[in-house]
């Protein structure tokens, strides 16, 4: 048992900690932690080199939250020696574990002097494994909050606060339960500079570059 858990930690971390906003900035000669709100996450790579790099760092950081859960019922499924004797429940606590490090991995990357972003889309990518219907839910009252805001932060908090809520009335198992509401916690905690702002009402709204430039 120790030995899965401690694997599927070593794994989702790793994983997690590939720092794929950092990449794809410094594919276009931009070291992102220099530019902008200096976050490598999706939303700032988005703001500083537009759609297409935003939206490729978003789907690579889903990407390897995914892979950091999928790999494991994968490999139990198809016979790895590593997860032979292991139960149904084990699995579940391992995808479980893989998921959370995945975040702390992009959160503290070994790779950048454990700095990181705030983890939303590389926990949407391991809840699509584990929750799908929750996570509509919590993408429902992401685009909806957008749409009628512009803010991308209080969308990502308020998605993150409605996804235990979500997980709850979906009777999902008890681990995935304390997994969603710990990580709703540390996402909205990463977020605690953007809610100042919010209450201070200087937090910046998604803007696109054409009505940016429009603005003396």
């Amino acid at each position: 048992m120790l030995t899965t858990l401690l694997l599927a930690a070593g794994v989702g971390y790793f994983c997690g900690a590939i720092p794929f906003g950092y990449l794809v900035a410094r594919a276009k000669g931009v070291n992102i932690f220099e530019v902008g709100s200096k976050n490598p996450g999706a939303t700032n790579v988005l703001r500083t080199l537009g759609k297409g790099p935003g939206y490729l760092t978003f789907a690579l950081d889903a990407v390897k939250g995914a892979l950091a859960v999928l790999w494991i019922p994968l490999s139990a499924r198809y016979g790895c020696s590593l997860f032979t004797g292991d139960s149904a429940e084990l699995i579940t606590y391992a995808m479980v574990v893989g998921m959370f490090f995945s975040l702390l991995g992009h959160s503290f990357s070994c790779f950048t002097r454990f700095k990181g972003g705030k983890g939303v889309a590389t926990a949407a990518g391991a809840f699509l494994v584990l929750m799908p219907y929750a996570l509509l839910i919590g993408l429902a009252v992401w685009l909806l909050t957008f749409y009628s805001s512009r803010y991308v932060s209080l969308a990502s908090i308020l998605a993150a606060a409605s996804l235990p809520i979500a997980a709850w009335f979906l009777k999902e198992p008890t681990p995935v339960l304390v997994l969603v509401a710990v990580v709703a916690v540390l996402v909205i905690v990463r977020h605690r500079a953007n809610i100042s702002r919010l209450l201070a009402g200087t937090e910046n709204k998604f803007v696109k570059k054409s009505a940016q430039a429009k603005v003396p």
